[in-house]
Protein backbone atom coordinates (compact mmCIF):
# COMPACT_ATOMS: atom_id res chain seq x y z
CA UNK A 1 0.00 0.00 0.00
CA UNK A 2 1.20 3.71 -0.66
CA UNK A 3 1.90 5.56 2.03
CA UNK A 4 0.10 8.85 2.30
CA UNK A 5 1.55 12.06 2.72
CA UNK A 6 -0.13 15.21 2.33
CA UNK A 7 1.69 18.44 1.45
CA UNK A 8 -0.95 21.06 0.04
CA UNK A 9 -1.23 22.83 3.24
CA UNK A 10 -1.01 26.53 1.36
CA UNK A 11 -4.55 25.38 -0.72
CA UNK A 12 -6.05 23.71 2.47
CA UNK A 13 -5.75 22.43 5.49
CA UNK A 14 -7.12 19.17 8.01
CA UNK A 15 -9.67 19.92 9.92
CA UNK A 16 -8.93 20.45 13.66
CA UNK A 17 -11.22 17.59 15.15
CA UNK A 18 -11.61 19.66 18.08
CA UNK A 19 -12.59 22.59 15.87
CA UNK A 20 -15.25 19.58 14.56
CA UNK A 21 -16.59 18.69 18.01
CA UNK A 22 -16.91 22.20 19.07
CA UNK A 23 -19.56 22.95 15.57
CA UNK A 24 -21.68 19.53 15.99
CA UNK A 25 -23.91 20.93 18.62
CA UNK A 26 -25.04 24.13 16.27
CA UNK A 27 -25.36 21.66 13.18
CA UNK A 28 -27.48 18.81 15.05
CA UNK A 29 -28.82 20.21 18.36
CA UNK A 30 -28.61 24.03 18.62
CA UNK A 31 -29.70 24.50 14.91
CA UNK A 32 -31.85 27.98 15.72
CA UNK A 33 -31.63 30.84 13.61
CA UNK A 34 -29.56 33.28 15.61
CA UNK A 35 -31.33 36.69 14.53
CA UNK A 36 -34.87 34.71 16.11
CA UNK A 37 -36.21 36.08 18.92
CA UNK A 38 -37.17 33.00 20.96
CA UNK A 39 -35.59 31.64 23.65
CA UNK A 40 -34.23 28.78 21.67
CA UNK A 41 -32.04 30.72 19.54
CA UNK A 42 -30.34 32.20 22.46
CA UNK A 43 -27.48 29.44 22.41
CA UNK A 44 -26.63 30.37 18.40
CA UNK A 45 -26.75 34.18 19.41
CA UNK A 46 -23.99 33.72 22.25
CA UNK A 47 -21.51 31.49 19.83
CA UNK A 48 -21.53 34.07 17.18
CA UNK A 49 -20.80 36.99 20.10
CA UNK A 50 -18.45 34.71 21.60
CA UNK A 51 -16.78 33.70 18.26
CA UNK A 52 -16.81 36.87 17.72
CA UNK A 53 -15.04 38.06 20.50
CA UNK A 54 -12.46 34.71 19.51
CA UNK A 55 -11.01 36.25 16.39
CA UNK A 56 -10.53 39.34 17.36
CA UNK A 57 -8.20 38.67 20.18
CA UNK A 58 -5.98 36.74 18.03
CA UNK A 59 -5.54 39.41 15.75
CA UNK A 60 -5.61 42.00 17.56
CA UNK A 61 -8.88 44.15 16.97
CA UNK A 62 -11.74 44.62 18.49
CA UNK A 63 -15.20 42.70 18.09
CA UNK A 64 -17.21 44.87 16.44
CA UNK A 65 -14.53 44.98 13.57
CA UNK A 66 -14.56 41.18 12.36
CA UNK A 67 -17.40 40.50 9.95
CA UNK A 68 -18.08 37.06 9.01
CA UNK A 69 -17.53 35.91 5.65
CA UNK A 70 -18.03 32.85 3.03
CA UNK A 71 -14.22 32.91 3.17
CA UNK A 72 -10.77 34.71 1.49
CA UNK A 73 -12.46 35.26 -1.60
CA UNK A 74 -15.36 37.13 -0.56
CA UNK A 75 -13.60 39.07 2.18
CA UNK A 76 -10.83 40.34 -0.64
CA UNK A 77 -13.61 41.21 -2.94
CA UNK A 78 -15.70 43.10 -0.74
CA UNK A 79 -12.46 45.25 0.69
CA UNK A 80 -11.77 46.17 -3.20
CA UNK A 81 -15.32 46.84 -4.65
CA UNK A 82 -16.79 48.01 -1.28
CA UNK A 83 -14.61 51.33 -1.21
CA UNK A 84 -14.91 52.57 -4.59
CA UNK A 85 -16.99 54.75 -5.99
CA UNK A 86 -16.52 53.86 -9.81
CA UNK A 87 -16.90 56.01 -11.93
CA UNK A 88 -15.26 58.54 -10.42
CA UNK A 89 -11.76 59.63 -10.38
CA UNK A 90 -10.49 56.65 -8.06
CA UNK A 91 -7.42 54.52 -8.16
CA UNK A 92 -6.62 50.98 -6.91
CA UNK A 93 -2.94 49.99 -6.15
CA UNK A 94 -1.98 46.54 -5.82
CA UNK A 95 0.81 43.89 -6.66
CA UNK A 96 1.35 41.95 -9.74
CA UNK A 97 1.86 38.66 -7.38
CA UNK A 98 -1.92 38.64 -5.65
CA UNK A 99 -4.02 35.96 -5.84
CA UNK A 100 -6.66 35.63 -8.25
CA UNK A 101 -9.47 36.38 -5.98
CA UNK A 102 -7.52 40.30 -5.99
CA UNK A 103 -6.60 40.42 -9.36
CA UNK A 104 -9.75 39.91 -10.79
CA UNK A 105 -11.94 42.13 -8.62
CA UNK A 106 -9.24 44.78 -9.32
CA UNK A 107 -10.19 44.09 -13.19
CA UNK A 108 -13.78 44.27 -12.54
CA UNK A 109 -13.51 48.08 -11.10
CA UNK A 110 -11.43 48.87 -13.70
CA UNK A 111 -14.09 48.11 -16.19
CA UNK A 112 -16.38 50.37 -13.69
CA UNK A 113 -14.43 53.07 -14.46
CA UNK A 114 -11.55 53.26 -11.47
CA UNK A 115 -8.09 53.11 -12.56
CA UNK A 116 -5.70 50.10 -11.18
CA UNK A 117 -1.77 50.12 -10.72
CA UNK A 118 -0.01 46.87 -10.57
CA UNK A 119 3.18 46.82 -8.81
CA UNK A 120 6.23 44.76 -9.89
CA UNK A 121 7.99 42.76 -7.52
CA UNK A 122 12.01 42.07 -7.08
CA UNK A 123 12.91 38.36 -7.86
CA UNK A 124 12.42 37.53 -4.55
CA UNK A 125 8.61 38.60 -4.92
CA UNK A 126 9.19 41.67 -2.22
CA UNK A 127 7.20 44.56 -2.75
CA UNK A 128 9.67 47.29 -2.57
CA UNK A 129 8.33 50.44 -0.34
CA UNK A 130 9.85 52.94 -3.19
CA UNK A 131 7.73 50.99 -5.58
CA UNK A 132 4.48 52.06 -4.18
CA UNK A 133 6.13 56.01 -3.43
CA UNK A 134 6.60 56.01 -6.92
CA UNK A 135 3.35 54.68 -8.80
CA UNK A 136 0.42 56.07 -5.43
CA UNK A 137 -0.95 59.67 -5.88
CA UNK A 138 -3.46 61.56 -4.61
CA UNK A 139 -6.47 59.80 -6.41
CA UNK A 140 -5.55 56.31 -4.59
CA UNK A 141 -7.68 55.20 -2.33
CA UNK A 142 -6.76 52.06 -1.75
CA UNK A 143 -3.59 50.46 -1.59
CA UNK A 144 -3.46 46.04 -1.32
CA UNK A 145 -0.62 43.75 -0.99
CA UNK A 146 -1.27 40.63 0.42
CA UNK A 147 0.68 39.68 3.91
CA UNK A 148 1.98 36.56 2.70
CA UNK A 149 2.48 35.03 -1.10
CA UNK A 150 0.72 31.47 -1.62
CA UNK A 151 2.98 30.48 -4.65
CA UNK A 152 6.63 30.89 -3.38
CA UNK A 153 5.65 32.16 0.63
CA UNK A 154 7.24 35.57 0.49
CA UNK A 155 6.31 37.62 3.49
CA UNK A 156 6.03 41.55 2.46
CA UNK A 157 6.71 44.51 4.25
CA UNK A 158 3.30 45.44 5.20
CA UNK A 159 3.91 48.09 8.34
CA UNK A 160 6.32 49.86 5.81
CA UNK A 161 3.66 49.76 3.07
CA UNK A 162 0.78 51.01 5.18
CA UNK A 163 2.67 53.75 6.32
CA UNK A 164 3.00 55.08 3.15
CA UNK A 165 -0.63 54.23 1.56
CA UNK A 166 -1.85 56.60 4.61
CA UNK A 167 0.73 59.12 3.97
CA UNK A 168 -1.09 59.73 1.07
CA UNK A 169 -4.53 59.36 2.07
CA UNK A 170 -5.06 55.81 0.91
CA UNK A 171 -6.41 53.05 3.40
CA UNK A 172 -4.92 49.82 3.17
CA UNK A 173 -6.22 46.21 2.77
CA UNK A 174 -3.82 43.27 2.77
CA UNK A 175 -5.05 39.33 1.93
CA UNK A 176 -3.57 37.38 4.69
CA UNK A 177 -5.08 34.30 3.79
CA UNK A 178 -1.64 32.50 3.76
CA UNK A 179 -0.66 33.79 7.38
CA UNK A 180 -3.23 34.55 9.83
CA UNK A 181 -3.47 31.43 12.17
CA UNK A 182 0.34 30.42 11.28
CA UNK A 183 2.56 33.84 12.20
CA UNK A 184 2.33 36.41 14.72
CA UNK A 185 -0.27 38.91 13.04
CA UNK A 186 -1.64 42.26 15.27
CA UNK A 187 -3.61 44.31 13.22
CA UNK A 188 -3.18 47.34 15.46
CA UNK A 189 0.31 47.35 15.25
CA UNK A 190 0.47 46.84 11.24
CA UNK A 191 -1.77 49.90 11.20
CA UNK A 192 -4.09 48.34 8.48
CA UNK A 193 -7.64 49.12 7.64
CA UNK A 194 -8.73 45.81 6.03
CA UNK A 195 -7.43 41.81 6.61
CA UNK A 196 -8.98 39.00 5.09
CA UNK A 197 -8.77 35.94 5.90
CA UNK A 198 -10.02 31.86 4.93
CA UNK A 199 -10.52 29.60 7.88
CA UNK A 200 -9.97 26.06 5.39
CA UNK A 201 -5.88 27.60 5.55
CA UNK A 202 -5.96 27.17 9.17
CA UNK A 203 -7.47 24.28 10.58
CA UNK A 204 -11.15 25.43 9.57
CA UNK A 205 -13.95 24.41 7.94
CA UNK A 206 -14.17 25.82 4.08
CA UNK A 207 -16.83 28.10 3.32
CA UNK A 208 -16.38 30.30 6.15
CA UNK A 209 -13.75 33.35 6.19
CA UNK A 210 -14.03 37.08 7.91
CA UNK A 211 -12.88 40.16 7.10
CA UNK A 212 -11.34 42.87 9.78
CA UNK A 213 -12.54 46.14 8.79
CA UNK A 214 -10.91 48.72 11.30
CA UNK A 215 -13.72 51.25 13.17
CA UNK A 216 -14.50 53.98 10.96
CA UNK A 217 -13.87 52.68 7.31
CA UNK A 218 -16.46 52.98 5.25
CA UNK A 219 -16.97 50.49 3.48
CA UNK A 220 -20.52 49.76 1.25
CA UNK A 221 -22.18 46.45 2.11
CA UNK A 222 -21.47 43.32 -0.02
CA UNK A 223 -24.69 41.83 0.30
CA UNK A 224 -27.87 43.15 0.65
CA UNK A 225 -31.28 41.52 2.56
CA UNK A 226 -31.49 41.14 6.42
CA UNK A 227 -29.26 43.11 9.30
CA UNK A 228 -27.13 40.62 9.92
CA UNK A 229 -23.39 41.65 10.37
CA UNK A 230 -24.38 44.80 11.50
CA UNK A 231 -26.42 45.87 8.80
CA UNK A 232 -23.39 45.13 6.48
CA UNK A 233 -23.65 41.52 4.68
CA UNK A 234 -26.97 39.76 4.81
CA UNK A 235 -27.65 35.86 4.93
CA UNK A 236 -28.62 34.00 7.72
CA UNK A 237 -25.14 33.20 9.72
CA UNK A 238 -23.64 30.09 9.27
CA UNK A 239 -22.96 29.11 13.25
CA UNK A 240 -21.30 26.31 13.20
CA UNK A 241 -18.58 27.21 10.79
CA UNK A 242 -18.47 30.67 12.49
CA UNK A 243 -17.75 28.45 16.01
CA UNK A 244 -15.22 25.83 14.15
CA UNK A 245 -13.37 29.00 12.48
CA UNK A 246 -13.03 30.80 16.02
CA UNK A 247 -11.78 27.21 17.66
CA UNK A 248 -9.62 26.29 14.96
CA UNK A 249 -7.73 30.04 15.01
CA UNK A 250 -7.56 30.37 18.51
CA UNK A 251 -5.82 26.76 18.97
CA UNK A 252 -3.42 27.25 16.20
CA UNK A 253 -2.46 31.06 17.76
CA UNK A 254 -1.97 29.04 20.82
CA UNK A 255 0.70 27.10 19.45
CA UNK A 256 1.97 29.11 16.74
CA UNK A 257 5.88 29.57 18.19
CA UNK A 258 5.83 25.56 18.22
CA UNK A 259 4.50 25.09 15.05
CA UNK A 260 6.74 27.56 13.35
CA UNK A 261 9.99 25.62 14.80
CA UNK A 262 8.56 22.43 13.87
CA UNK A 263 7.93 23.41 10.68
CA UNK A 264 11.60 24.96 10.44
CA UNK A 265 13.30 21.80 11.43
CA UNK A 266 11.31 20.41 8.84
CA UNK A 267 12.63 22.41 5.88
CA UNK A 268 15.53 21.93 7.58
CA UNK A 269 15.80 18.40 7.08
CA UNK A 270 14.21 18.36 3.60
CA UNK A 271 16.61 20.47 1.95
CA UNK A 272 19.64 18.59 3.67
CA UNK A 273 17.35 15.28 1.98
CA UNK A 274 17.27 17.34 -1.55
CA UNK A 275 21.25 18.52 -0.99
CA UNK A 276 22.18 14.35 -0.09
CA UNK A 277 20.78 13.71 -3.75
CA UNK A 278 22.31 16.05 -5.80
CA UNK A 279 19.74 17.49 -7.49
CA UNK A 280 19.58 20.40 -9.53
CA UNK A 281 17.01 22.31 -8.32
CA UNK A 282 16.70 26.17 -6.97
CA UNK A 283 14.57 27.76 -4.46
CA UNK A 284 11.89 30.53 -5.25
CA UNK A 285 10.97 33.38 -2.93
CA UNK A 286 12.46 35.53 -0.20
CA UNK A 287 13.96 34.43 2.81
CA UNK A 288 11.84 35.69 4.95
CA UNK A 289 8.62 33.30 3.88
CA UNK A 290 6.27 31.64 5.40
CA UNK A 291 6.93 28.44 7.35
CA UNK A 292 6.70 25.59 5.05
CA UNK A 293 5.48 26.88 2.03
CA UNK A 294 8.40 26.21 -0.78
CA UNK A 295 8.20 26.81 -3.98
CA UNK A 296 11.14 24.42 -5.93
CA UNK A 297 12.09 24.95 -9.79
CA UNK A 298 13.60 22.32 -11.59
CA UNK A 299 14.98 23.02 -14.61
CA UNK A 300 14.31 21.11 -17.93
CA UNK A 301 11.68 19.44 -16.11
CA UNK A 302 7.99 19.81 -16.27
CA UNK A 303 5.84 20.70 -13.04
CA UNK A 304 2.86 18.93 -14.00
CA UNK A 305 4.35 15.36 -14.64
CA UNK A 306 6.40 15.42 -11.83
CA UNK A 307 3.09 16.74 -9.42
CA UNK A 308 1.56 13.12 -11.04
CA UNK A 309 4.52 11.01 -10.39
CA UNK A 310 4.01 12.04 -7.48
CA UNK A 311 0.37 11.57 -6.83
CA UNK A 312 1.13 8.16 -8.16
CA UNK A 313 3.76 7.38 -5.24
CA UNK A 314 0.92 8.84 -2.61
CA UNK A 315 2.44 11.74 -2.24
CA UNK A 316 0.21 15.48 -3.00
CA UNK A 317 1.91 18.54 -3.87
CA UNK A 318 0.78 21.37 -6.41
CA UNK A 319 2.28 23.28 -9.09
CA UNK A 320 2.77 27.18 -8.61
CA UNK A 321 -0.68 28.15 -7.53
CA UNK A 322 -3.08 25.37 -6.60
CA UNK A 323 -5.71 27.61 -7.24
CA UNK A 324 -4.91 27.61 -10.92
CA UNK A 325 -4.36 24.07 -11.19
CA UNK A 326 -6.00 23.11 -14.51
CA UNK A 327 -4.15 26.07 -16.13
CA UNK A 328 -0.54 24.32 -17.24
CA UNK A 329 0.90 27.78 -18.67
CA UNK A 330 3.93 29.55 -16.52
CA UNK A 331 1.90 31.43 -13.06
CA UNK A 332 1.56 34.69 -12.73
CA UNK A 333 4.19 35.10 -10.04
CA UNK A 334 6.67 33.34 -11.53
CA UNK A 335 6.26 35.41 -14.44
CA UNK A 336 6.33 38.82 -12.19
CA UNK A 337 9.58 37.74 -10.26
CA UNK A 338 11.33 37.34 -13.66
CA UNK A 339 11.79 32.96 -13.47
CA UNK A 340 13.48 31.72 -16.35
CA UNK A 341 10.87 29.90 -18.27
CA UNK A 342 13.07 26.58 -18.21
CA UNK A 343 13.03 26.27 -14.82
CA UNK A 344 9.36 28.14 -14.22
CA UNK A 345 8.08 25.14 -16.46
CA UNK A 346 9.42 22.73 -13.58
CA UNK A 347 7.93 24.48 -10.58
CA UNK A 348 6.16 22.79 -7.85
CA UNK A 349 5.32 24.22 -4.59
CA UNK A 350 5.41 22.06 -1.19
CA UNK A 351 3.48 23.01 1.35
CA UNK A 352 4.30 21.17 4.98
CA UNK A 353 1.54 21.78 7.96
CA UNK A 354 1.52 21.22 11.46
CA UNK A 355 0.42 17.89 10.80
CA UNK A 356 3.75 16.55 9.14
CA UNK A 357 6.58 15.15 10.14
CA UNK A 358 10.19 14.87 9.08
CA UNK A 359 9.47 11.58 7.52
CA UNK A 360 7.32 13.52 5.61
CA UNK A 361 9.90 15.27 4.16
CA UNK A 362 12.58 12.57 3.80
CA UNK A 363 10.09 10.60 1.53
CA UNK A 364 9.33 13.31 -0.51
CA UNK A 365 13.48 13.92 -1.15
CA UNK A 366 13.54 10.52 -1.87
CA UNK A 367 10.58 10.37 -4.21
CA UNK A 368 11.74 13.14 -5.94
CA UNK A 369 15.32 11.44 -6.35
CA UNK A 370 13.87 8.93 -8.09
CA UNK A 371 11.82 10.49 -10.27
CA UNK A 372 14.08 12.97 -11.39
CA UNK A 373 17.06 10.99 -11.89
Amino acid sequence: MKQFVYADNAATTQLDINAFEAMTPYLLDEYSNASQPYSFARSAKKALKESREIIANCIGANSEEIFFTSGGTESGNWAIKGLMECGKEQKVVTTQIEHHAILRACRTVERMGCSVTYLPVDMQGVVKPDTLKERINGNTKLVSVMYANNEIGTIEPISELCAIAHERGALFHTDAVQAVGHVHLNVKELGIDMLSASAHKFNGPKGIGFLYIKKGTKLASYLDGGAQEFGMRAGTENIASIVGMAYALKENTAIIDNNISHLTVIEDEFFAALQEKNLNFIRNGAKLHMPGIISLSFPDHDGEALLHRLDLLGICVSTGSACDSKNTRISHVLQAIGLDERYAKGTIRISFGKNNSVDDAKRIAEALSRILQ
